[in-house]
């Protein structure tokens, strides 16, 4: 990005930002906490933003020699359908993103790596979550038993990672961390390259 790219982004913010007045916290949940705020815009006049403060998550996507990845299956409640998801999970308070990735990757999968780098993150719901997701890569991989929580169900599904995109292409994988993880994971491995993938065919 040009540097008067980046002067025209933080002018933009500067004359778009909005300001706290007040804010009223109205739930406490297990694991999401609901703010009311009252806000300044940028024009003077005063609004409300219900927000949700998330502590951030990890999803991880794993990558086997031949080229295939280990994806999940996984029924979300509130869509009330099946999903095709990377491992991931929230940030516990203790953790660092790439701890949780680790932890998460092992608990949901089984699979442990011995190669973990960070492709990037995203902001799944910004028009009322805080909520960010760091994206990271791993290979190397060993295969053990699953460590999931009393009350996650998940069943693993393993493809070759050109397939995976041909399923975004289609809309089969509708899932918008998976569709993330996964784009940009393919740009951070088409410009690293641990080992060579063929992203046109799969075996």
């Amino acid at each position: 990005m040009k540097k008067k790219d980046l002067a025209s982004i933080k002018e933009d913010k500067n004359e778009l930002q909005e300001t706290t007045i007040s804010s009223k916290h109205v739930f406490d949940g297990t694991l999401l906490q609901v703010y009311v705020d009252h806000v300044k815009l940028p024009d003077g006049s005063q609004s409300t933003r219900d927000w949700i403060k998330h502590p951030g998550a990890s999803a991880v996507v794993p990558v086997f020699q031949d080229g295939s990845i280990m994806l999940l299956k996984q029924y979300r409640y509130p869509a009330r359908r099946l999903f095709l998801e990377v491992p991931a999970g929230k940030i516990d308070a203790d953790e660092t993103p790439k701890t949780t990735a680790l932890r998460e990757l092992g608990e949901e999968s089984g699979i442990s790596c011995k190669n973990l780098e960070q492709v990037g993150s995203l902001f799944p719901a910004i028009g009322y979550a805080d909520e960010e997701i760091f994206v990271f890569v791993g290979w190397n991989l060993d295969q053990s038993d699953k460590k999931t929580d009393d009350d996650e169900f998940l069943i693993n599904h393993k493809l070759h990672f050109s397939d995976a995109l041909k399923m975004i292409e289609s809309g089969e994988i509708k899932d918008g961390k998976t569709i993330c993880a996964l784009t940009q994971t393919y740009f951070w491995w088409k410009k690293h390259e641990p080992f060579p993938i063929d992203f046109e065919n799969s075996n």
